[in-house]
Order: C-alpha cells, then sequence, then structure tokens
C-alpha cells in the first residue's frame, strides 16, 4: 500500500483530520525523542493507522512514524538510536519491537474483523509476517 493509496483511501471515506495532515511533517521525521513521541501519540488517534502501519511494513519505510511505530532503516525500532558503536543487546530489542508490532496488529486485526473482514485478514498476515520474523 503506498502513500497515494492511504491519502485516496483516506479522501474517498472523507477523513480529512488524520493527524499527519494537521501536523507539520517534520515531527514525523524528527531525530529528537520528544517529537517521535508526540508523532506515535498522534497516530494512536488515527483513523487510517492500520493502513498506514502495513503499507510502511510492505514498503520497509527508510525512517519516521508511521501507524504509531518508529522506523530506522527499514525495520521498527524501540527508539532513536545514539549515534557510536551499537548495543550489543540490539537483537533483543529488535525482536521485542517486532513483538510489540505483530501484538498491535493482531489487536487491530480482531477490532476490524465485524466491519471489515478482507483488510482484517490482511492485517492478520501481516501479523504473522511480523511475529515470524522476530
Amino acid at each position: 500500500m503506498s502513500v497515494l493509496s492511504l491519502a485516496i483511501g483516506a479522501a474517498s471515506a472523507h477523513v480529512h483530520d488524520v493527524p499527519c495532515r494537521a501536523q507539520s511533517a517534520d515531527i514525523w521525521f524528527a531525530d529528537d525523542v520528544a517529537s517521535t513521541a508526540k508523532a506515535q501519540a498522534l497516530c494512536q488517534t488515527c483513523p487510517l493507522q492500520a493502513e498506514c502501519l502495513t503499507g510502511a511494513l510492505e514498503r520497509q519505510e527508510p525512517c519516521g512514524v508511521w501507524g504509531g511505530e518508529l522506523f530506522d532503516r527499514g525495520q521498527v525500532v524501540a527508539q532513536h538510536r545514539p549515534k557510536g558503536r551499537p548495543r550489543k543487546d540490539a537483537d533483543e530489542i529488535a525482536a521485542a519491537a517486532a513483538g510489540r508490532v505483530s501484538a498491535r496488529l493482531a489487536e487491530v486485526s480482531l477490532a476490524l474483523a465485524a466491519t471489515e473482514p478482507e483488510l482484517a485478514d490482511l492485517v492478520a498476515e501481516a501479523a504473522l509476517e511480523v511475529a515470524g520474523a522476530a
């Protein structure tokens, strides 16, 4: 799912108050923790959160906050990494982040099951893929 298809979906659903369109684009791609936390909190109120996260995972977005999760080099990360040597426990942190994403996708899939069964199936498949990668 492309960014363009998300925008088209928002327009066709008459969803004009999505946070990423109402806020400055800088907070979605900021390097500081405060801006990232604000962007993630705003994503929690977005009606397109599941679609945005699924699309970002499919595209392996290189950076930014997408669907409430922080992406760095195409992967979901828990927080911005400081400059310097990588952490020794980086694999464990990545696995924990993937577990959180998988759990959130599973929750979204259950919530969508009654109203959007096809989308719920796609989100459930994404949750399984993320869980398998962890």
